[in-house]
């Protein structure tokens, strides 16, 4: 993802593309008993499917009853996957499944709904590269990174507050000690 024009259309978009409602009309008529059932949450759930791209990471909500937010920092993919089927396909649409290393099997979080599926995962791949490049540019050179520049940054605040401290003893000691010259007769 290399052009600026890009990036920005990706972090512009919020709302699913509407073939997506499509495609739910035609997995609810799969089973045509259960299509009164199945149709309501599904409507529900692309009408209030909203997604955020920001320079820290997605944030994927949805529902009105219960309302569920997803949130992913960059730092925290480990792979991502697109995954369509046949009417999926057919509609221009793609889901992108990003994983975590939460221990869960599948996807943390499936964006669905996009036909720019391609240029969404450029995209995630190159913000995902970015901040492990940035960490291992960090470790290349011997600076920590994550929490060990926590630990290695309160380790040198303690070390130069106690050097101040040595210091402004030994300058109060030698004051002290020192003897007084007098000042020449005049």
């Amino acid at each position: 993802m290399d052009s600026p024009t890009n990036e920005a259309a990706i972090l512009a978009l919020e709302r699913p593309h509407s073939n997506l409602w499509t495609y739910y009309l035609l997995r609810c008529l799969t089973f045509p008993p259960l299509f009164p059932l199945l149709i309501l949450p599904a409507w529900f759930r692309y009408q209030t499917l909203r997604y955020r791209f920001s320079d820290e990471g997605i944030s994927m909500s949805w529902g009105i009853l219960f309302r569920r937010q997803v949130i992913i920092h960059y730092a925290r993919i480990q792979d991502i996957h697109l995954r369509s089927n046949l009417v999926e396909r057919w509609l221009g649409l793609a889901r992108v499944q990003i994983q975590t290393a939460s221990g869960n099997a599948g996807a943390e979080m499936t964006l669905e709904g996009f036909r720019e599926f391609e240029a969404i995962r450029d995209f995630l791949y190159g913000r995902m590269r970015g901040v492990r490049r940035h960490s291992q540019e960090r470790a290349a050179v011997g600076l920590p990174t994550g929490s060990a520049l926590d630990a290695e940054l309160v380790e040198t605040l303690r070390a130069v507050a106690a050097e101040l401290r040595e210091l402004r003893l030994a300058l109060g000691s030698a004051t002290n000690s020192a003897p007084r010259a007098t000042p020449p007769p005049s």
